[in-house]
């Protein structure tokens, strides 16, 4: 198998893997068994001239900065947390989501300054800090990858930064938003190398996708 004839593309487990593969199955971009359960980390449809890697959301932009992957798809929001350096293709306009503040009730502030020199748990440390520091803020943030909404609610912090979809989550552990950071959706992301090595299909791809919208 010839690599430099094949396209690599890394989907990220999780939600955005079945719209991914759903999306790319419109144009002819798919494979056998290219499922989320399936137990194969790498599949490869060979007519085609495809491998599909599926790994952690937030590897996605690591395997596409070293070539590992020549394209991938993920979230706006792991982009920018990642500090990666990659090629943004298109906004692929499902994932919508965003990323927000949020604080028990009990404990809410009358201006968001007031909220300086507090502690926040999140996913998101180089976001928050970039926002909160545009808004000439210091804060502290505490790293976590599980359940972002326990840190307030055991003591570990004042506030959280986390994705919010429906807001469901943030009422059942009664927490309340109390700005918004930013807006996310799926984003089709390139090596910089590949774009122009591989520049005739990847540049096809693009304009297959736009044309479906």
């Amino acid at each position: 198998m010839d690599e430099k004839n094949f396209i690599t593309i890394a989907l990220p487990k999780g939600k955005l893997f079945g719209l991914s593969a759903e999306l790319l199955g419109k144009v002819g971009w798919t494979a056998d068994g290219l499922h989320e359960k399936s137990r194969k980390l790498i599949i490869t449809n060979e007519a085609a001239r495809l491998k599909f890697i599926i790994t952690k959301t937030a590897d996605v932009p690591t395997y596409v900065e070293y070539g590992a992957a020549d394209l991938g798809i993920i979230g706006k929001d792991v982009i920018l947390e990642s500090g990666k350096d990659v090629y943004e293709l298109l906004d692929l306009g499902f994932g919508r989501c965003r990323l927000m503040m949020a604080v028990p009730k009990e404990k809410m502030r009358p201006r968001l300054e007031d909220y300086d020199h507090t502690r926040g748990a999140t996913k998101f440390p180089r976001i928050a800090e970039n926002f909160f520091a545009a808004q000439g803020m210091q804060m502290e943030y505490i790293k976590l990858n599980g359940s972002i909404e326990l840190g307030p609610l055991i003591g570990l912090s004042e506030s959280i930064v986390d994705i919010v979809e429906t807001g469901t989550t943030l009422r059942e552990n009664n927490l309340t938003e109390i700005v918004t950071i930013m807006e996310a959706t799926a984003r089709l992301i390139a090596n910089r190398v590949s774009y122009k090595l591989k520049f005739e299909r990847i540049n096809k791809l693009v304009n297959d996708l736009v044309a479906l919208k």
